[in-house]
């Protein structure tokens, strides 16, 4: 019953002229938009006013628009709870997260609570946690590592002064990388390049992230065995460690092992009951915070680190220290990777941001949030913190215990102050292990995007591929160079899909004005010699060969070479005339009984080094008789006839041609008007017009009258020209317009339509 009332309220009926683009633009008044040219644009963002002013303040500093309005009655408490939870998280993480930077834990707590801090006031989301982030953390210690293994930048000079230690050297190196992916981020805000995460799309993030994941991992084995492992720095690092811990393993520390499996195995188990009973939780355990203080009672109880040499956290330094600037020379040989860590820190948590910008209905922007990490990594840096982004788990457990705004975040802020000036030092006897162990189950959610593989293979191959290439290649060749490998393969594959397009020839649909692809239906209806060419992607330089190659196989000649035969038999049969070999009857030119048929190889020599001029229009005017090509010509003249007459370009797909594909275009189209068959092109847009325009598209053989509102207005225009028996029109040469006597076609002739349409083709 609902569908036959669909169907029956789908019906319509129309009646109206088949329009070419150039009439549809004058019968309704068309506007010329004015188009701003760069000097309009510059005085446009240089002019001030209090409008503006005010809309300026408001956008680099969104607190000033929502704190005033904040609902305390009913926000704030739910915003404390969250806080505290998520706060716990937080200290806990950034502890953990520091080894993969290879700094001392306590420093950890700075990444944690300085950039909440700067995000308070320039952030956009409601409930994204910032702060560490295991995949920037990693990338950070990778520089560090690298840098200060090495001690040497920029050829003989070298990073550091003498007597500075280890543990100094990787915090300065640390924070310099941080500093600089913050002027990054702040550069690229304020130069409104937000955009730019659009082209890291979600299986590129996806594979690199599980990747990254694989690396942290890696890099934890240490912690979790108690192994000593060099650091290993570029390519095939992953495949160096596993060799080295492998052919290491009797070494391995069995309390920091048997550890590390009981933390792991109990967070796993709890964090799986909170994801499966969230709803009938008031909060989630805080399993974590729960095993940190069990681990660290027991490990002082039992002096783990005198009677099993497990490495602890040690001395966590109470309050904050100086600021620290940073070193010019570790700037210089680590801009590559700081520009990394920039994209991949913003890139993630523009992602997070996003899904529950969507899931709480309020907008986030991209622009802004560019600013805000890059604020807040400059904060960081310079306070001996490190780069971050937001840990997922973190995130998540600020949203889902309630959070309301970026008050929670300054809560759990507070509560990592307190850590920082009170309770640090309650956390010295905690093993390294345990926190290896916590970044090991935090990763739970990444290596869970293995799933994605086959679900992307069966939607998009394209996109699995990407997947791929960018987890393998962030595997094998390090997180820098395999993040700026999935991108590279990412764009190519937009290059193969549009190189490749499935280019197709439609047909009617009975009974409607839609076309389709002749090959998906049997309904169809068809005209003959008319070919309707689909080209369901922008047209440029990589596949306007295709494009080419496509159209010849559906036309079934090329017709080029039909040209140049046509003007190979003109100049013969001029040559013939004046030799009186030939002569003029009703039906053609026809061998005189005294010619010679045999071939003059010099005269088609002649022709081959004139090939330019074989290319040109077939002039015919100094004929006695003009040729008829799909008749037969005198004697051994043998020229393919062409069994087309029109051919109608779809263009409806195409968004952009590029110089390269309309100068190749031109050539197409003027082969076709050369051999006498009419070209048109329909549904295109006003802009692709006017690009045509301005390239020189236009000329004698080829003007804006081929240019129709849709397919089928161009289709009845060409069936008022070529079927003289069901429609007899006229040409009045004056006003260019094509007219058909005056009265209604059933079908548009198109065969079966149930509406009548009125076929006055205007140009």
């Amino acid at each position: 019953m609902v569908m036959s009332t669909m169907q029956a309220a789908t019906r319509y009926n129309v009646a109206r002229s088949a329009y070419s683009e150039n009439t549809f633009k004058r019968d309704n008044q068309k506007m010329e938009r004015y188009h701003k040219t760069p000097v309009d644009h510059f005085q446009a963002y240089f002019s001030c006013s209090v409008v503006k002013a005010k809309r300026i303040f408001y956008t680099l500093f969104p607190v000033a628009s929502w704190l005033p309005t904040y609902n305390f009655k009913d926000w704030l408490v739910s915003d404390i709870i969250s806080g505290i939870s998520t706060g716990l998280v937080a200290v806990l993480q950034g502890l953990a997260f520091a080894l993969l930077v290879s700094v001392p834990p306590g420093y950890g707590l700075y990444a944690a609570f300085f950039p909440v801090l700067t995000y308070f006031l320039f952030g956009t989301s409601k409930h994204l946690s910032v702060g560490p982030f295991p995949v920037v953390s990693l990338m950070v210690g990778t520089v560090v590592d690298r840098l200060v293994v090495d001690g040497v930048a920029g050829g003989n000079s070298t990073i550091f002064p003498e007597g500075m230690s280890d543990e100094d050297r990787k915090v300065w190196v640390a924070t310099s990388v941080t500093y600089l992916a913050g002027i990054f981020q702040l550069g690229l805000g304020l130069l409104q390049f937000g955009f730019i995460v659009v082209y890291l799309s979600e299986p590129l993030i996806s594979g690199f992230t599980t990747a990254a994941a694989i690396h942290v991992l890696v890099s934890q084995l240490k912690f979790v065995l108690g192994i000593r492992v060099p650091s290993f720095m570029g390519k095939l690092s992953v495949m160096y460690t596993l060799e080295y811990i492998f052919n290491n393993i009797p070494e391995t520390n069995i309390t920091d092992l048997v550890t590390s499996i009981i933390v792991i195995l109990i967070v796993f188990i709890v964090k799986e009951i909170n994801d499966r009973y969230k709803s009938k939780l008031p909060v989630p355990i805080p399993i974590e915070v729960i095993m940190t203080v069990i681990a660290t009672g027991v490990s002082y109880a039992f002096s783990f680190e005198e009677r099993y040499q497990v490495d602890i956290v040690g001395n966590i330094t109470s309050g904050f220290q100086t600021p620290l600037t940073p070193n010019a020379a570790v700037l210089e040989d680590s801009i590559i990777d700081a520009f990394s860590i920039a994209i991949v820190g913003f890139t993630v948590a523009f992602s997070v941001a996003k899904v529950y910008s969507i899931k709480h209905d309020y907008t986030i922007n991209g622009n802004q949030e560019l600013i805000a990490f890059g604020i807040s990594n400059i904060f960081c840096g310079a306070f001996r913190g490190f780069a971050g982004s937001t840990a997922l788990s973190r995130t998540a457990v600020q949203e889902s215990t309630g959070g309301k705004s970026q008050i929670a975040s300054l809560v759990s802020a507070l509560l990592v102050m307190i850590v920082l000036l009170a309770i640090g030092y309650l956390l010295a006897p905690l093993q390294k292990s345990v926190l290896g162990a916590l970044v090991v189950v935090n990763l739970k959610g990444m290596f869970f995007q293995f799933r994605e593989v086959v679900v992307l293979w069966k939607k998009d191959k394209y996109d699995c591929l990407v997947w791929l290439v960018s987890f393998v290649a962030a595997v094998l060749l390090g997180l820098d160079l395999g993040l700026a490998a999935g991108v590279a393969f990412e764009l190519l594959t937009v290059v193969f899909r549009t190189q490749f397009s499935q280019f197709s020839v439609l047909a009617n649909i009975n009974g409607t004005d839609i076309y389709r692809n002749r090959k998906d239906y049997q309904n169809i209806y068809e005209p003959e010699g008319l070919k309707i060419f689909r080209c369901p992607s922008p047209i440029f330089f990589a596949n306007i060969n295709s494009f080419r190659d496509k159209l010849i196989e559906v036309l079934g000649f090329n017709p080029l070479r039909i040209l140049r035969k046509r003007n190979r038999a003109v100049l013969k049969i001029r040559k013939l005339l004046k030799k009186g070999e030939i002569m003029t009857t009703l039906k053609g030119y026809m061998y005189t009984p005294n010619a010679s048929y045999t071939e003059d190889s010099s005269e088609d020599e002649d022709d081959n080094n004139n090939i330019e001029n074989l290319d040109k229009p077939v002039e015919m005017k100094d004929l006695p008789l003009c040729i008829d090509w799909n008749r037969s010509l005198p004697g051994n003249l043998q020229v393919p006839g062409v069994d087309t007459h029109s051919v109608v370009f779809d263009f409806a797909a195409v968004s952009f041609l590029d110089v390269s594909a309309i100068n190749t275009l031109k050539g197409i189209l003027k082969e076709l008007v050369r051999i006498e068959i009419d070209i048109y092109i329909a549904a295109c847009d006003d802009l692709i017009i006017e690009k045509l325009e301005k390239c020189g598209f236009f000329d004698d053989e080829i003007n804006t009258n081929i240019f129709f509102i849709t397919i089928h207005d161009a289709i009845l225009h060409i069936l008022g020209r070529y079927d003289p028996e069901k429609t007899n029109y006229e040409c009045d040469n004056r006003q260019g317009n094509v007219y058909v006597d005056n009265r209604e076609l059933s079908n548009g002739e198109l065969k079966k339509r149930d509406y009548t349409v009125r076929v006055e083709t205007k140009f």
